[in-house]
């Protein structure tokens, strides 16, 4: 057998998975297993979501679609960003792509040449990286710091600007540490973009998973953003639609042209019925997004109080997103000796922050995306382990 390409050393395997399987080993031996390790929404996309899937079914809406979406699901978007962002997108902006990080992959492999820098504030979820490196790029991380709530200081982002900085990738609100990035922040990227041409490929897919009032800060809407940006978002988190594969990306109509090409050639098309599922997920009622919400909340709250409580922990509370990243370094243990004895002795499936880049060690991800049950059950084990540790 031919020996496989050498690009394949640098393409990672996300975390999430590699706990979930071993999880679901321990549960086949008859171990009772708590997951908190996987990003997905416990719950059923909205009613009149699933009805429109299954009109869409039966009305033959199961035929490739063109590489960048239909028509009336990009106006759909355009419209939704045009609002969201206070700029003008329209249809030809957006191409609708197989999963959010279809519009990753397809956005760095239009620009990264083998050599070109990426710069990705980290912790940060592992695709960056990894797609990053398979295409030849440099990755140059830079440590969200927890006094800053996670938002990056972009005094250390200039430290990496090199001639061979070609994009920054940022992610807000952000997987795993649940921060959002600050306006002045974003602010002075765009700036930095714009004088040092720079692409920024702005992740937003959880740009509705947002708490205690705040609203979402894109950089998007700010002026001239539209001209170094590509914004990524998707239907995944806000609708509770992940087996549907549906994301999308935003930005000059050259730029969207390119990412639509590198689709078509990858994946053909988005799925047509989803499609126009997705169409009734953005102009339909969301009455059950609101609820979806208020629960990650609630939440959300229940795991900060019960951090707070829990020996050698420590956390800032999330902001945005369905995951808390506490700190664990007074437990004297690696994010990954921890992870593994939360999962071996005490049942409770969940990541260690290494999972994110180097930068994530000392500390934990939990995703409260799934039952309230799962979440207090969880907790009162990983608080009673650590007690008795």
């Amino acid at each position: 057998m031919p020996k496989f390409a050498r690009r394949m050393n640098s393409l990672g395997v996300e975390g999430a998975f590699i706990v979930l399987a071993k999880a679901r080993e321990l549960e086949r031996k008859g171990r009772s297993i708590v997951h908190l390790e996987i990003g997905e929404p416990g719950y059923q996309p909205p009613r009149h979501v699933l009805e429109a899937t299954k009109r869409a079914i039966d009305e033959g809406k199961t035929k490739y679609t063109p590489a960048s979406g239909i028509y009336e699901l990009r106006e759909a978007i355009a419209e939704r960003v045009s609002a969201s962002r206070g700029v003008d997108v329209k249809p030809d902006n957006v191409v609708v792509t197989v999963g959010a990080k279809m519009a990753i992959f397809a956005a760095l492999m239009a620009f990264i040449d083998p050599g070109d820098e990426v710069i990705i504030p980290m912790p940060a979820y592992p695709s960056y990286e990894s797609v990053t490196r398979f295409l030849g790029g440099v990755v140059r991380p830079v440590i969200l710091k927890e006094e800053r709530k996670f938002s990056p200081d972009v005094s250390d982002i200039l430290e990496k600007v090199s001639d061979r900085t070609k994009a920054i990738v940022i992610n807000t609100p952000s997987n795993p540490t649940g921060g959002i990035y600050r306006r002045e922040d974003l602010e002075e990227i765009v700036k930095l973009a714009q004088r040092k041409d720079i692409l920024i490929i702005s992740d937003e897919i959880y740009e509705d998973i947002i708490f205690d009032g705040r609203k979402h800060e894109s950089v998007l809407s700010i002026a001239g953003a539209e001209e170094v940006t590509v914004l990524v978002s998707g239907f995944s988190k806000t609708w509770a639609m992940t087996g549907y594969r549906l994301g999308y990306a935003v930005a000059k109509e050259e730029v969207a042209q390119r990412i639509a090409q590198i689709q078509l050639n990858a994946a053909s098309c988005p799925v047509h019925f989803a499609q126009v599922a997705a169409i009734e997920a953005i102009r339909g009622p969301q009455e059950e997004v609101a609820q979806m919400i208020r629960d990650y909340e609630r939440k959300r709250d229940v795991i900060y109080e019960e951090i707070r409580k829990t020996e050698g922990f420590s956390m800032i509370k999330p902001a945005g997103t369905f995951y808390a990243f506490p700190n664990i370094k007074e437990t004297g243990m690696s994010s990954e000796e921890l992870a593994d004895k939360l999962l071996n002795e005490a049942g409770v499936a969940l990541l260690p922050g290494t999972a994110f880049g180097n930068p994530g060690e000392g500390f934990l991800r939990i995703s409260f995306a799934g039952p309230m049950r799962d979440i207090v059950e969880g907790m009162r084990r990983i608080r009673e382990f650590m007690a008795n540790l």
